[in-house]
C-alpha cells in the first residue's frame, strides 16, 4: 500500500524534505513507520501523528491512501 507522509519542523530538516510518498505492507501500524524513515527513537517518542488530520496512537494501522502527519513537539514563548 502506499500512504503519504508530511513531515514538519524538526522532521523536515532532518530528512530534507516536506513531503514523501512510501511503500508499506497491508495495514502496517503508524508506528511501522519509524524504521522505514530511520528516524531514531529517541525523536519519534516525541512525535504526534495525524491520518487523514485526525490525531491519532502510533499502533493504528494504516490503509491505502492514508495521509500521515508526523508533528513533533512544539514550544512557544
Amino acid at each position: 500500500m502506499r500512504v503519504r507522509v508530511l513531515f514538519f519542523a524538526v522532521i523536515r530538516e532532518k530528512l530534507g524534505k516536506n513531503e514523501a510518498v512510501i511503500e508499506l505492507p497491508p495495514s502496517c501500524p503508524v508506528s511501522g513507520l519509524q524504521e522505514h524513515l530511520g528516524i531514531e527513537k529517541s525523536l519519534w517518542s516525541s512525535l504526534a501523528f495525524a491520518v487523514n488530520q485526525t490525531y491519532v496512537p502510533g499502533g493504528t494501522p494504516l490503509k491505502d491512501g492514508d495521509e500521515v502527519a508526523l508533528i513533533p513537539p512544539v514550544a512557544g514563548g
